[in-house]
């Protein structure tokens, strides 16, 4: 055991050594959510010169894999603190591309009802409803197919969250056009109808939450298609 005067030096040592450390390098005595955040901050000002948005995904989708190693290392935790640079790498991986990688934070976020960094207004999980959604209408806008079964599985995690009905309006909107789009231009068959009506369904729904959500062509559309498929079935 030190005698009182040797711990004495001992603390006033350490203390000189850390002050001498952190003038020499302010993030030598950082913890590592602390230097996560300053990366954070180098980042964004990199995306911040980036005036493109296809641009800024890409870099993005550059800088997300030197973040992995620490968002496994939160959701392995699990002890559900705020956490900004978990919640903005969420943000990021939708911008991405990287649906599955985004939905396991947003299980995590919703389950522990964190929220997003003070620069975003909305809630996180209209965040993560209306991301998606509008996710899902840049893909199909490009002529390349919507996974509707992760957009479904959008809609189960952000269930009886309070969001602005024209938000929840949007996601199921993409999930009737996806499924819709699903079914192509041949005859229905028995599981045509039933993903056609699956589709028109959301299709109403986001009626009902929107009536300017834009897919009443969409819908009488859909309704002729199954209408035709029914009579045709039942008359052979």
């Amino acid at each position: 055991m030190p005698t009182p005067a040797q711990a004495h030096f001992m603390r006033a040592t350490a203390a000189a050594e850390s002050s001498a450390a952190a003038e020499d390098n302010p993030l030598a005595l950082a913890t590592g959510y602390e230097l996560m955040l300053h990366k954070l901050a180098t980042d964004r000002r990199r995306l911040k010169e980036v005036q493109s948005m296809e641009l800024k995904a890409e870099l993005k989708r550059e800088l997300l894999p030197e973040y992995v190693p620490y968002v496994e290392g939160v959701l392995a935790a699990g002890t559900g603190v705020q956490d900004d640079v978990l919640m903005t790498v969420l943000i990021w991986r939708i911008d991405a591309g990287d649906g599955k990688g985004a939905m396991e934070i947003a299980r995590y976020a919703i389950a522990h009802q964190l929220s997003l960094p003070d620069q975003y207004q909305r809630t996180t999980s209209t965040l993560i409803a209306e991301e998606f959604a509008d996710a899902a209408k840049r893909t199909r806008d490009g002529g390349s197919p919507v996974d509707a079964s992760a957009l479904k599985d959008v809609l189960e995690l952000t269930m009886g969250q309070d969001m602005p009905d024209q938000v929840r309006a949007k996601l199921h909107k993409e999930i009737g056009l996806s499924l819709s789009l699903s079914i192509g231009e041949q005859p229905l068959t028995n599981e045509g109808l039933e993903i056609g009506n699956t589709a028109l369904e959301h299709m109403k729904r986001a009626m009902e939450l929107n009536d300017k959500v834009g897919i009443k062509k969409e819908i009488q559309k859909l309704e002729r298609e199954l209408k035709n498929a029914t009579t045709s079935s039942a008359g052979s």
